[in-house]
């Protein structure tokens, strides 16, 4: 009774961030369900980690004078296995800040042999950022959910698995909707069918079982509604590690379902460009989200 009570406390007190970065926890009264992490989180490469067994938000929040308003939640990549903080996490984050965005990097608890837990983080991760809207200077409407590869499909998996918010629930934050309203994807995982899926995101999130419940369950494609929010992809047709296929039939699956979306692939880049700059085409697709972002309404 006790820590419910101090969870609820916790969830009650909105959090004061101004312009700048700033870490939190995103679960500050403890996360439900236990990842089993088998080692202690590590850093390696620059900024990837691993062994993540706490989920954090990093903020940034744009200058008052520039704000336009909307957010978006960041998924970096890495198969499950690992997430990928700078090219898909900060770098983008920093971008969006500096375009009057809040950018809020998840680093999300990865899965070891539970499923359900790296969604279990998006889905609290939008609640936090709605609860904490109007002290965050956000428009709670305008909230999207964005990811690299894997993170593409947690992303995916958010926009497409949701629900408008469990009333039952002690804590204030559960009671708000985690439906994001828009969804920027880049070469996204979609599928765990053995076909164009890929294989070590399916493995490393639900394991080398071949439940086809499941297998359809994280298929995204599959779960597209008229629900689904207005979705913008971009995919690299030389991707040798996630085909764009992921991406068209993500793409025809909303617009069979009238969701507006928006798809470019580009000739060449390959695979986990991110927000790396290589001279080529593919690295105007942040200009092109901003632009994409206008025509949705969802900045000025």
């Amino acid at each position: 009774m006790e820590r419910k009570f101090i969870v609820m406390i916790l969830a009650m007190m909105i959090l004061h961030i101004t312009y700048g970065q700033n870490v939190v926890k995103l679960w500050p009264g403890g996360a439900p369900g236990d990842n089993e992490c088998p080692k202690p989180e590590e850093l390696f490469n620059g900024r990837m980690v691993r062994f993540v067994s706490e989920a954090t938000l990093t903020i940034y929040l744009p200058e008052k004078e520039k704000n336009r308003g909307a957010a978006i939640i960041i998924c970096p990549g890495g198969g499950y296995s690992i997430e990928a903080m700078e090219h898909e996490g900060y770098d983008y984050a920093e971008f969006l800040q500096k375009n009057g965005i809040a950018g809020i990097v998840l680093k999300y608890r990865l899965p070891y042999g539970h499923y359900e837990i790296p969604l279990l983080d998006a889905q609290h991760a939008i609640r936090t950022i709605r609860f904490n809207a109007d002290a965050w200077g956000i428009d709670p409407d305008k909230i999207g959910i964005s990811g690299f590869s894997a993170g593409g499909h947690l992303a995916s998996t958010a926009a497409t698995h949701f629900d408008m918010g469990k009333k039952q629930s002690e804590n204030p934050v559960e009671h708000l909707s985690c439906r994001p309203d828009f969804a920027a994807l880049i070469y996204p995982v979609i599928t765990f069918n053995e076909l164009w899926g890929h294989m070590g995101s399916r493995e490393n999130l639900i394991g080398k079982n071949h439940d086809l419940a499941l297998v359809r369950y994280f298929s995204n494609e599959l779960q597209v509604t008229a629900e689904t929010p207005p979705s913008f992809l971009v995919h690299a047709d030389d991707d040798q590690g996630v085909p764009t296929r992921n991406s068209i039939e993500f793409y025809s699956a909303l617009k069979e379902k009238g969701v507006p979306a928006e798809l470019h692939i580009f000739r060449e880049g390959g695979h986990g460009f991110g927000m790396k700059k290589m001279g080529k085409p593919h690295d105007q697709w942040p200009q092109m989200l901003l632009d994409w972002m206008k025509e949705q309404q969802i900045i000025k």
